[in-house]
Formats: C-alpha cells, structure tokens, sequence
C-alpha cells in the first residue's frame, strides 16, 4: 500500500511539473504577437506568472530572509516616543543648526541626538532632540540658548519663556506598539473570515500569507535603510494593510470569476486561468498604485521641503514602501501561492488530468492527419506516375497496332492476302474477317 502511494505521489507530481510546462509552453505558443503596452492594457494573458512561479518564489524568498536578516543584525532606529528622552525648541531667528549643536554640548556635556529645523518663514523654529534631561540640566541648556540666540515670544520680546521643553517616557512607545500589535491581529482575523466567507479558506491562507510578507518586507527596509520609527511610522505601518489586501482581493476576485465552474471544461487549467486573471488585473493594479503614491510623494515633498516636519515624513516613507511592495506581493506572491496550494488538491489535479489528455489527443489527431495527407500526396503521385506510364505505354501500343495496321493494310506488291487461321471457336474458317 505504501508503494502504492508512493508511486501515485510520484505520479502527481509529475503530473503536475508537466501541466506547468504545458502552461508555459502553451501560453507562449498561444501568446499574442503585440507591443508591450498593449498586452498590458489588453490583458491578452501574454505575460507568464504563474507558470515561471518558482522564480517569484525565490525572489520572493530572497527579500523576506533579508529583511530578517536586516531587522536582526541591523535593528531599529528608535525615536524618542519609544526610547524616552527631551524635546526643546525655540523659535529660529538667527540661530544655525551648527551654532545650536554647540551651545547644547557647551551647556549640557555630550551632544544631542538630533537638531532639526521645522516650518517655513517666519514660523520656522529649531527642535532639539536629546536623551533624558533632569531638571538642572533643563534649565541650564534653556539659559545658555537665551544667552545666544535670545528667541522672541508671542509678543515680540526676547523672552526665555519662549523656549519650551517636554520630556517623553519610553513606556508610551512601548503602549503604542502594544496597541499597533493588537490592531494587527484583529485585522488579520477579520480579513481572514471574510475572505473565506466570500471566496476560499486558500484565498484566505495566501492573503494572510502575502500580508505578513508586506508587514516584514517594509520593516526590513526601514531597518536597512535606518529610517526613524515614529508613532507616524506605526501609524502608516497599519495603513498599508488595507491597501495591500484591497489589491490582492482585487486580483483574487477575477480569479474566482475566470475559475468559476473551471471542472466543466478542458480548455484551461486552473493555472492557466489564474495566469489569465493576473494579466487581466495588471493594468488595474498599475493604475491604483500610480494613483496611491502620487500624493504620497506631495506629502514627502511637502513635509522634507516645505514645512520640515519629521512626522509626516515618517508617514509617507512607509506608505511609499508598503505600496510598492504591497503591488507587488498582490501579483508575484499571493496569486502563485493560491495556485500551488489549490493543485494539491483532488479537484484540481483531475481536472489538470483532462486538459492534459485531451491535448495529448488533439496533438496525436494532428500529427495523425497529417501523415495521412503525406501518405496521401505519396499515393496520389503515385498513381499519376502509374496513370502516365499506362497512358504512354497504351500509346505505344496503340501507335504500334496503328503502324501494323496501316502495314498489314498496305501489302507489298505481290504478296498473298493476310487470311485469318483461326476462328472465334479456334478452328480455320477460311473466311476474312
């Protein structure tokens, strides 16, 4: 029995490398001969998938260990809100980013962590970001920068009040990721009911799957990069979710419809369909892209060049990197995945079965046929040839009976008439004939 199952394992398996194969080799021989862009807009199923889905698996690989990797070796750059730490600023002025950095280890005795200038115009201000400050320190850094830059208040009046000061503890950015973690396994569970309820527990499984690649994938490059992890980073972490899984319900939505009742007919495997669904969705996916990141590159714009403000840049770096890994996770991640896993199945493994056998049939009809008309042609020109030597040598013969005849009509002068010997009976009758 264990032989036995071996042996159909083996069978399936084969079955199945042979029915990608088939995809391929069957969609680049059926592919339409056009320009790139209009099988993109067409959506012809000239673009292989789902056949060259190893490939994807690999790339796909590839990036998730090395965002592990990343986030492992490299680790985070926490910001204050998570680290703890002192916030001062003042209004700008005259002050430099350089003269202020100076002034802060003058006074306090080690650098700070980051000098930036926020606004534009007259409301421009200078932010300071430090480690933890006790209250003596405070006071000394808020004098010592009165004494270089004396910062106006409200009124217009130099004014040490002017400069403010918060202190963050570390415990609220450990509340926030708590927080963003429990968001997470609720949406999670959420998309995971509806998608079976509306579609298949297998759409369910490679959605949840292409989801928690998009979630790594974005962490790994904020760790290899080394950009700052706000409240406004986690905060735009769990805004690429919804997008990444409305893009993948999208695509995941024409498979249903292009594989519905997919048993009743053989001119498609179920890969080949999904293969079709992804090309047909391209377009679609291309456009929701390009529309979510243009004005997520007016934020980064706005926020780097314009205003200077650190929060919104948080948000729109990871938004910009979760759209453009979430398009892609839609088409080269959770598509293939949904079809490996559904040619596990019975259903889809016999219906592969018959598709296959019919084009086995179709092709041996083919081949059959046209050997019958070579075979055909063969016997033709042999029958012409025989045809013409009958023809020629009846008209030898006939030309030869003519010249006897017309010798036997014609006899020499003085000899004897020709008389028959033998008659009809084969006895002499003596008569002419």
């Amino acid at each position: 029995m264990t032989a036995k199952t071996a042996k159909t394992a083996k069978t399936d398996d084969a079955m199945t490398t042979t029915a990608t194969e088939l995809t391929a080799s069957t969609a680049d021989a059926q592919a339409p001969h056009h320009g790139f862009l209009n099988r993109l807009y067409t959506g012809t199923g000239a673009f292989e998938v789902i056949g060259k889905r190893r490939l994807w698996y690999a790339v796909s690989g590839a990036m998730f260990i090395l965002s592990i990797a990343a986030i492992l070796i490299r680790g985070f750059t926490f910001g204050i809100d998570f680290e703890g730490g002192t916030t001062v600023s003042f209004p700008r002025g005259d002050a430099e980013v350089a003269q202020v950095q100076e002034v802060f280890a003058d006074s306090v005795g080690f650098a700070p962590e980051a000098v930036v200038e926020v606004g534009s115009g007259g409301s421009k201000t200078i932010q300071i970001r430090s480690q933890a400050l006790d209250t003596d320190q405070t006071a000394a850094l808020k004098a010592a920068l009165f004494d270089a830059f004396h910062p106006l208040d409200t009124e217009g009046e130099p004014s040490e009040s002017a400069i403010s000061d918060s202190a963050v503890s570390e415990t609220w950015g450990g509340q926030i990721t708590l927080k963003a973690a429990q968001a997470i396994v609720v949406f999670l569970v959420l998309v995971a009911l509806y998608i079976t309820v509306r579609y298949e527990r297998y759409m369910a499984l490679s959605a949840l799957a292409s989801l928690v690649f998009d979630l790594v994938v974005t962490a790994g490059v904020y760790a290899a990069v080394g950009f700052e992890v706000t409240p406004a980073t986690i905060i735009g972490w769990l805004t690429i979710l919804g997008f990444s899984i409305y893009d993948t319900v999208i695509v995941f939505d024409k498979v249903e419809e292009n594989t519905h009742g997919f048993q009743h007919t053989t001119r498609r495997t179920y890969a080949e369909q999904a293969n079709l669904a992804v090309n047909q969705t391209f377009m679609r996916s291309i456009n929701t892209s390009v529309i979510a990141v243009i004005p997520v590159v007016a934020l980064m714009v706005v926020a780097v060049w314009l205003l200077g403000v650190g929060m919104l840049k948080d948000l729109a770096l990871v938004q910009l990197v979760g759209i453009i890994v979430g398009t892609y996770s839609s088409i080269y991640f959770a598509t293939p995945l949904l079809v490996s896993m559904r040619e596990r199945t019975e259903l889809v493994r016999n219906h592969t079965r018959k598709v296959l056998k019919r084009r086995n049939r179709t092709a041996r009809a083919d081949t059959a046929e046209t050997g019958d008309t070579a075979e055909g042609t063969e016997e033709a020109a042999a029958d012409t040839a025989v045809t013409t030597a009958t023809e020629s040598a009846e008209a030898a013969g006939k030309t030869g009976a003519e010249t006897t005849v017309s010798t036997a009509a014609k006899p020499a002068p003085g000899a004897k008439p020709n008389r028959p010997t033998r008659s009809r009976q084969g006895r002499p009758s003596g008569k002419r004939r």
